[in-house]
C-alpha cells in the first residue's frame, strides 16, 4: 500500500488534551499545532501527515475523520498534496547529497533554472515537490494523482462547511475519486 504525505488546514489548533485520542487514532502518523495560550484558539491549525492507503484520496478522508473525532468541534477547512520541502527533505527524494542539492540550486551544477523557493520561513526556503520532480525528471505517480484529488477533497471541504446538508458523505467523495482518477490523473 502506498504511503501519501500531505498537509491539512485545520479551523483552529488542537488542544493539549486533545493529543492523546489523536495519537491513539493515528499511532503518531499525524503531527498538528497545538493551543499553549488561550488567546491562539481563534488562529488556524495545521496538520501534516504521512498515511497508507490505497489511494490519496482514501488517506485524506481516513485523515479528516480521525482528526475531527479526536477534536470535537475542530473543521478539517483545506488539504495540500504538493508538499513544501527542505534542501534536506530533497535531497533525500532525489537520493542526492545535501550538498548536490545546494550546488544545483546556485546554478554551480546541473543544467540551470532551479525552481525559485515557494517561501522562506524561520531562515529556511522551501520548494514545491512538483516543481523539483519536474527539474530532476523524476515521474512521481502521487504527483498525478495529487492535483484532481486534493482539487475535488478541498471542493467537498467547502461545500461541507456553506451546506452541510447536500455535501455527500466522505465515502462517496472517495468512491467517485477512484471511479474518475484514472481519466483525470
Amino acid at each position: 500500500m502506498p504511503s501519501y504525505d500531505f498537509a491539512l488546514i485545520l479551523s483552529r489548533p488542537l488542544y493539549e488534551e486533545e493529543l492523546d485520542p489523536l495519537f491513539d487514532r493515528t499511532h503518531g502518523q499525524v503531527t498538528v499545532s497545538i493551543i499553549t495560550e488561550p488567546q491562539h484558539a481563534g488562529r488556524p491549525g495545521n496538520a501534516t501527515a504521512t498515511w497508507h492507503a490505497t489511494t490519496l484520496a482514501e488517506a485524506v478522508m481516513q485523515v479528516v475523520a480521525h482528526l475531527e473525532d479526536a477534536a470535537p468541534g475542530l473543521h478539517v477547512r483545506q488539504v495540500e498534496a504538493d508538499p513544501l520541502l527542505t534542501i534536506r527533505d530533497i535531497a533525500e527524494r532525489v537520493r542526492r547529497s545535501v550538498e548536490s542539492v545546494r550546488l544545483s540550486i546556485t546554478g554551480a551544477r546541473g543544467p540551470g533554472g532551479f525552481p525559485a523557493s515557494e517561501m522562506s520561513t524561520g531562515g529556511h526556503r522551501l520548494w514545491r515537490w512538483s516543481k523539483i520532480a519536474a527539474w530532476y525528471d523524476i515521474e512521481d505517480p502521487q504527483l498525478r494523482e495529487a492535483r484532481p484529488t486534493t482539487q475535488a477533497i478541498n471542493g467537498w471541504l467547502a461545500l461541507r462547511d456553506v451546506v452541510p446538508d447536500i455535501a455527500p458523505a466522505p465515502e462517496d467523495v472517495t468512491s467517485a475519486l477512484s471511479a474518475v482518477l484514472t481519466h483525470v490523473a
